[in-house]
């Protein structure tokens, strides 16, 4: 991938129901370039789906991210464990065995049950769990926010579930409706902040570097700094976790196509005088499984 790919990807995990057009403005190519890039991508199975979900407004979660040294011998069994298991819908191996696992839960109360299983099915005797900060907006409730769904609206998901690019005829057809109700609907879902268009992500195809970098920033940073980093080295840096657990502690998604380009990130990110310090971690296997997020009323 070059930066227009991960570019590109970033905007589709965003909404996946962008048009090719909006696409194209945004990153200054045609709408045949773009067309052309995703579809690469596809063949590649770097984007594997374009999936529909309910939002986290509309189906509310508490998001986990767990990290650790894992002692199995087998990722592969690991895996399968992994996708029985419910909650757990990511999963990244990294260098020396590290392993990312991130879930969601219904309930705080079952955080001690999917750590007890992460320990004994990963065999991760130390692990560190991150309460990830919400990414709903503190304001949502000033927001005169509508959280009414009908049943024509689980339908419309229903049918978008698999391919949130399938055109408004189509699902109009599939649900029963005109064309016109069903942009209506969307418009409604989408303005509240109802549903999530995204892809199903695995990076790790290509021949690029994808690593999380542990950032921990000085007690006396700027509370924006984790963003300024964010924007500074954006696209090398795709996103970042903060735990309302860990203070001042970051993980940030980072995507290099060389090497070279890894070091002078790092050491970038270093020189940032807001930055305690940062371990970079290379991962080289992703995984994502099915969970009760996934299921549609």
């Amino acid at each position: 991938m070059d930066k227009n790919d991960v570019i590109l990807c970033q905007l589709l995990l965003a909404n996946s129901r962008m048009p090719y057009r909006e696409l194209a403005e945004k990153l200054d190519l045609s709408v045949t370039a773009v067309h052309n890039r995703i579809q690469s991508m596809i063949d590649l199975g770097i984007i594997r789906r374009f999936n529909t979900t309910l939002s986290l407004i509309a189906k509310p979660a508490i998001h986990i991210l767990i990290y650790g040294t894992s002692k199995t011998n087998s990722i592969n069994n690991l895996k399968t464990k992994l996708a029985k298991q419910g909650s757990i819908y990511w999963l990244a191996v990294a260098g020396g065995n590290s392993l990312y696992i991130g879930a969601y839960l219904k309930h705080l109360a079952e955080l001690d049950g999917l750590v007890r299983f992460v320990r004994e099915n990963a065999e991760m005797p130390e692990v560190t769990v991150g309460l990830t900060n919400s990414p709903i907006p503190p304001n949502i409730t000033a927001m005169n926010i509508k959280t009414k769904l009908c049943e024509l609206d689980y339908k419309i998901i229903r049918a978008l579930k698999d391919n949130s690019r399938k055109a408004t005829a189509d699902i109009a057809e599939e649900v029963g409706a005109s064309a016109k109700t069903v942009s209506r609907r969307l418009a409604y879902m989408t303005k509240n902040f109802l549903v999530q268009f995204s892809i199903d992500w695995y990076p790790d195809v290509a021949n690029d570097i994808m690593s999380v970098f542990h950032i921990n920033l000085k007690n006396d940073s700027n509370p924006n700094s984790a963003n300024q980093i964010l924007q500074k080295h954006y696209p090398n840096t795709l996103f970042y976790w903060s735990f309302s657990n860990i203070p001042n502690s970051y993980f940030f998604m980072v995507w290099t196509p060389t090497s070279k380009e890894l070091k002078e990130t790092r050491e970038t990110i270093e020189q940032n005088p807001a930055v305690q310090f940062v371990v970079p971690n290379v991962i080289y296997a992703g995984s994502i499984f099915p969970i009760w997020r996934d299921e549609i009323p």
